[in-house]
Formats: structure tokens, sequence, C-alpha cells
């Protein structure tokens, strides 16, 4: 293989048999130089960067503030009504990016009614991405705009690719761009090595999981051997985030990641 994928391991979901500060120092021990995570938000920007730097890792992404989990939100970026709380965490997030030098952060729509008029949270969703990329592009920072099945999150304003770029189309900022999440995708659309290659300009960051079961490859349907060899042919140069939950020990499992750590 030529350029060898690129690995980064997402320490809220690997080596989960250890508390999240100690992941970092599981994830290079396991062979990455990368690692990524959803929410840093529970500990500081400044011990965030200590277990990074302490573990000698790169982090190379996580997600804006997306509301209450524990209430249903699956993000915030495309609701009327929370606009602000949206804008008063894109300078949260900074803060931690700027912290670890992470140079890409995620926005994560959110869900809606069935019912719900959709023109309404377009128009917020663009707003808030224009915001949002606006305010990173001062800091170096890249904006990540990500579709998620509606299987395992029902309502999720953006489901596949083409209402994604739609949303960035419309923003217009050239610091936004699309996170192709395969489980996600495959998932919902498929076709996964040739929309890969047909979206590549417009991607800024892949993430993985096999189908069905979000677990590691080699546990499901997508032929991993294939696919990361064409991801590479194509000539994708950025991290690939190992967003899985891991079936059994994490490390056991990284066997299909052997080559490319």
């Amino acid at each position: 293989m030529t350029g060898m994928p690129k690995l980064a391991a997402n320490l809220s979901l690997l080596f989960p048999a250890v508390d999240f500060r100690d992941r970092f120092a599981a994830a290079a021990r396991a062979g990455f130089r990368a690692v990524e995570y959803q929410f840093p938000y529970a500990f500081a920007p400044l011990a965030v960067a200590e277990y990074a730097r302490a573990a000698g890792v790169e982090v190379v992404l996580h997600n804006l503030p997306a509301g209450d989990a524990a209430r249903g939100d699956r993000g915030i970026a495309c609701l009327p009504q929370r606009v602000s709380e949206f804008r008063e965490g894109v300078e949260r997030a900074l803060e931690y990016a700027q912290a670890v030098r992470c140079p890409r952060l995620n926005c994560l729509a959110g869900v809606v009614a069935p019912d719900a008029p959709r023109a309404r949270y377009f128009d917020t969703l663009v707003e808030n991405v224009r915001f949002a990329a606006a305010r990173l592009k001062a800091a170096g920072v890249a904006l990540m705009l990500e579709p998620i099945n509606t299987r395992s999150v029902p309502g999720f304003f953006l489901a596949n690719t083409r209402q994604a770029l739609a949303v960035l189309d419309a923003a217009g900022a050239d610091n936004a761009f699309l996170q192709y999440d395969i489980f996600h995708m495959q998932i919902m659309e498929g076709d996964l090595a040739r929309s890969i290659e047909r979206l590549l300009p417009r991607i800024g960051h892949l993430q993985l999981a096999d189908v069905p079961g979000r677990h590691q490859p080699g546990t499901g349907e997508i032929n991993f051997d294939y696919l990361l060899r064409q991801i590479d042919r194509v000539g994708y140069a950025g991290w690939i985030g190992c967003e899985y939950n891991p079936l059994g020990d994490t490390v056991e499992g990284l066997a299909w990641a052997k080559p490319f750590l």
C-alpha cells in the first residue's frame, strides 16, 4: 500500500476498560499516533491536553457540544430555538481545540420530529454552520458536518451525504467539510468505495465501524480489506477515526489494523 490509511483511535469508544484519561496512553501503546473523541467537556481543557501530550498522541477531532444526551439531544445545530446555545458551544469547543491543538471540530445537526418544517431547520443549520465555520477559520480550525443513519438515531436531520452537501453548499464556507462515517453511510447509502471517491474533495474526515453491530472491521458485512485499499488508492490523505464499540478486548480486536499501526 502506498500511503497506508492513517488510523485514529476514538477514545470515547475504544479501551472502555480504563478511565478516559488512561485511554490516550493505551492508544499509544496499541500503535496509534492519533486519537479523537466525541465530547471532552467533562474534563478541563488543559487536563485533556496533558493526557495527549504525556501519551505522545495527536488529537485530530472532537464534536461541538451537542446538547443533553440524557434528554435525547443528538446535536442542536438545526434547532431554531437553540441558536445562542449553539454559538456558546462553538466558543467552548474552540477552547478545547486550541488547548489540544485539534485541527477539526464536528457539528451534529440534531433530531427533529417527522412532521417538522424542514426548511426552517435547514435554514437554521446553514446559518449555524456559516457562523461556526467563520469563527473556527479565524483560529485555523476546520468544521465537519456529519450525516448519521436514522436506524441508530431516528429523526436525525441529516441522514445522507446529499443532505449534508446541500447544507455545506448553502453555507459556502471553504473550511467546512463532510465527515463521512462509513458505518452510517453503509446503512443509508451503500456504494462506499465509489461514493468516497466521488466525494473526496468534500470529505474532511472519515470514520469507520462495521455493519450491523458497529464493532471493529471483520465483524460484519463491509469488506474493509478492499475498502481501505480503495481509500488509499484514490488519494485520501486524512485520518480515519476508529469509532466503533470493540467486541471483546480492544487490543485483541485490532488484528485488522495491524498493517496500519
